[in-house]
């Protein structure tokens, strides 16, 4: 039997991707709202309720680069000289953000230093994590077997409103998990929090994906063309009913439910630019095929991430478990 293996892989950087995302984003969207709230106690709580995670839930970030690299060469070989700036900025931002974690403990008198670290470190590894993405969405030149464009082409309306888009959807994923995960005055703060970020998140969700196919015609005939409307329809119609769960959730003030309807938000923003993509890794460029490396190379690596990921997978469900249940001020971070 003939096994797609370059498919196969690009499936499996997809899901570290997304895994990535939703894991983390929840991470930095509680960094980004933490100086909205003032009591020290209450920020206390708010990193508390990802205190045992935020670290394990970056291994995805590791995964899905270092999987990049050592997959689909040519397409890392395109893809970071274009995003140099945005990736390097996001990960100083992300290296800040994990050294105000563990600073703001041992401190007294600069606390408040280490709370602006934390959220300013949240808000810019958000901000160019959505530059980047923007960028790779709207395409990057190609020529050569090499990137083609220059220094500032990441820069655009297009990525900047990604970047602002994300920032505001991390938020949403942040408020909805304290939400879930605490109670009291946080949990109320999160309820509005979750409200006000939720209006607009939706609306740039809205942009955003009435932009993307005036960017290139190949999005445009994938999302437009009939009849393969028919085929995509169900991604913006449950992305209307994620928008109506989060709206009930929140409404009735439902602890969980507020959190997994923005899960599934992110989901079906994923699932529709990976529709948008398929079958490039560079989009309207290099193909899946094209930038895999030798399938001997794929099959060495597929069989050591068929014991790497069910590993990965079974520590982070363990600690999500362990550290199950409501957050309270009283808890503490050692």
């Amino acid at each position: 039997m003939n096994i797609d293996l370059p498919l196969i892989w690009a499936g499996l950087i997809a899901f570290a991707v997304l895994a990535y995302v939703i894991l983390d984003g929840f991470d930095l969207g509680v960094g980004i709202l933490f100086l909205f709230v003032k009591r020290d106690a209450e920020r206390d709580q708010m990193m508390n309720t990802v205190a045992p995670v935020w670290d394990g839930n970056e291994t995805w970030l590791v995964l899905g680069g270092g999987g990049l690299f050592a997959v689909f060469p040519l397409a890392y070989a395109v893809i970071m000289p274009a995003l140099y700036a945005p990736i390097t900025i996001m990960l100083l931002a992300l290296v800040f953000r994990g050294v105000a974690f563990e600073f703001r403990w041992k401190t007294q008198r600069g606390k408040f230093l280490w709370d602006w670290a934390f959220t300013a470190g949240s808000t810019m590894a958000a901000f160019f994590q959505g530059v980047a993405l923007g960028a790779f969405v709207q395409g990057i030149p190609y020529a050569e077997r090499a990137y083609a464009g220059g220094w500032w082409n990441w820069l655009t309306p297009f990525s900047l409103l990604t970047g602002i888009a994300l920032v505001f959807g991390y938020a949403l994923l942040g408020a909805t998990w304290l939400i879930y995960k605490t109670e009291g005055t946080v949990q109320e703060h999160a309820y509005r929090f979750a409200r006000n970020n939720g209006i607009v998140t939706l609306a740039l969700i809205g942009v955003v994906s009435l932009w993307t196919p005036f960017l290139s015609d190949r999005f445009m005939q994938r999302w437009f063309a009939w009849p393969q409307t028919l085929y995509v329809l169900p991604v913006p119609v449950l992305v209307a009913a994620c928008a109506i769960a989060l709206y009930v959730g929140l409404r009735k003030r439902r602890d969980l439910m507020p959190f997994i309807a923005t899960l599934g938000l992110f989901v079906l923003s994923f699932i529709g630019l990976c529709i948008s993509f398929y079958p490039y890794i560079v989009p309207s460029s290099v193909t899946i095929w094209q930038a895999a490396a030798p399938d001997n190379s794929l099959r060495f690596l597929l069989v050591g991430s068929l014991v790497l990921l069910p590993m990965i997978l079974a520590y982070t469900a363990y600690s999500y478990w362990v550290f199950r249940g409501k957050v309270r001020i009283a808890d503490g971070y050692h």
